[in-house]
């Protein structure tokens, strides 16, 4: 089993964490990012009002409608939304169906409105840059870098794909995803296994887990991992240092996929962010 072999000097190390977690901060921190998210609205068939959104808001047979009054506005990416006319001078706006964990963003004034699928479920949340959570922010405490905690591993391909069940933030919906494999590799003289999903850049990996830290100085339901690509051999490289909090550790608003019961890790993994200084009272 591979082990830690961190070519760079402690100081080295440190200086290139600081600077992809600065930068990994800036984007946390977006006008429109989830810490701007005001509102969690769970769309049904009745049409019906949504607290801060513009419009009246429905789903039927995967297609999302909403009905704009004179005077209220959407744009997307840039155009105003104009749908067929209705009673009343009113505008109807059908949105084609939406992939289960996509979504497009609108724009209503200074905020955006996300219109999503998660769990099955349509949802609409408004990001107002505005809001007192973005604004409070004062970054996430972090362990400080040690390159102890940047490991090899090896990842093992499944023969095929498979589908993955996980729980969710939001009580009474689950995520389904397909794993392509798992990671293995060894920490603290312990054999220990991952199993990952596909990450966001092609090729890479991504873990959800949580360890012996988690509830204590790490938030209680998960933290999240990307791996760079395999190389030939299946060799992978997993730096716990940039474990990072998913939006569910910052705001209730949040529908974020809990790990598989399999990512449990029973070894502390002191590295990467801890417990969001907004959790920390109530965690």
């Amino acid at each position: 089993m591979p082990t830690s072999t961190h070519t760079e000097t402690g100081a080295a190390f440190a200086a290139e964490w600081e600077q992809w977690h600065a930068a990994h901060e800036r984007r946390r921190a977006d006008p429109h990012g989830f810490l701007a998210v005001t509102h969690l609205h769970w769309l049904g068939a009745e049409p019906a009002r949504l607290e801060g959104v513009p419009g009246t808001w429905s789903v039927k047979d995967d297609a999302v409608t909403v009905v704009l009054e004179a005077g209220e506005s959407l744009l997307r990416d840039g155009r105003e939304l104009n749908g067929s006319t209705v009673e009343n001078g009113s505008t109807a706006v059908v949105f084609d169906p939406i992939a289960e964990r996509e979504g497009i963003n609108l724009a209503a004034g200074p905020a955006v409105v996300e219109l999503a699928k998660r769990g099955g479920e349509y949802i609409v949340r408004p990001r107002h840059p505005e809001n007192p959570l973005l604004n409070g922010y004062r970054g996430t405490p972090a362990y400080a870098p040690d390159p102890r905690f940047a490991v090899g591993g090896v990842y093992v391909a499944f023969d095929e794909p498979r589908p993955t069940t996980v729980g969710a933030a939001v009580e009474g919906i689950v995520h389904v995803y397909e794993a392509p494999g798992e990671i293995r590799f060894e920490l603290d003289g312990q054999d220990l296994t991952l199993t990952a999903f596909n990450g966001h850049a092609p090729g890479t990996l991504s873990v959800l887990f949580t360890d012996a830290t988690s509830g204590r100085t790490t938030y209680a339901a998960n933290r999240s991992l990307t791996v760079g690509a395999p190389d030939a051999d299946g060799r992978v490289v997993l730096d716990f240092n940039r474990a990072v909090n998913l939006p569910c550790a910052y705001t209730d608003l949040a529908t974020c996929p809990l790990p598989p019961a399999e990512n449990r890790l029973a070894v502390a993994i002191e590295a990467g962010e801890q417990n969001p200084h907004e959790r920390q009272a109530g965690q």
